[in-house]
């Protein structure tokens, strides 16, 4: 075994490997690295937009239940104000009624006081009336105590 032949071929060997190695780092190594950057790239772009997702999502979790309280309030007002209404309604319906009932109730009593004056007015007639129908008997007859009292009594049976 020459040395120097395993030399030289170590030395070939040695140049064909630093040669393939060359043409491997400039025609695979390279590109394969800029896939593998690339690759890097966006998953760490995706990494990132799921992180803003989440972050949009929890924002927008929170603005929903924002808006959901505020609904839920307006809709409180809106139940309360109703309510409110409600009560105000019956309460004027109510002081309508009662009007109602005062003015036919005031009509009622007028009416009363125009019938319990006419029966006044027709018994005022009628007593007037036997009133001098019985004058007209006790002076038609003799003026004595008895048959004056007799009369006044029958006359007032009749009333």
């Amino acid at each position: 075994m020459n040395p120097v032949g395993i030399n030289g071929t170590l030395i070939i060997q040695l140049i064909t490997f630093v040669i393939l190695v060359a043409l491997l780092y400039k025609y695979m190594y390279g590109p394969l690295r800029k896939v593998m950057d690339d690759r890097r790239a966006r998953i760490a772009d995706g990494l990132a937009a799921a992180e803003r997702g989440k972050e949009e999502m929890a924002l927008a979790q929170k603005r929903a239940t924002e808006l959901l309280r505020e609904a839920k309030e307006k809709a409180a007002e809106i139940i309360a104000n109703a309510e409110r209404r409600g009560v105000e309604l019956r309460e004027e319906a109510q002081g309508k009624a009662r009007e109602e009932a005062d003015r036919i109730i005031a009509g009622a009593r007028a009416e009363i006081d125009v019938e319990t004056n006419r029966a006044r007015e027709v018994l005022r007639g009628q007593v007037v009336e036997l009133v001098v129908d019985g004058a007209q008997r006790i002076l038609h007859r003799e003026i004595d105590d008895k048959a004056h009292r007799d009369i006044i009594d029958r006359m007032v049976g009749q009333l």
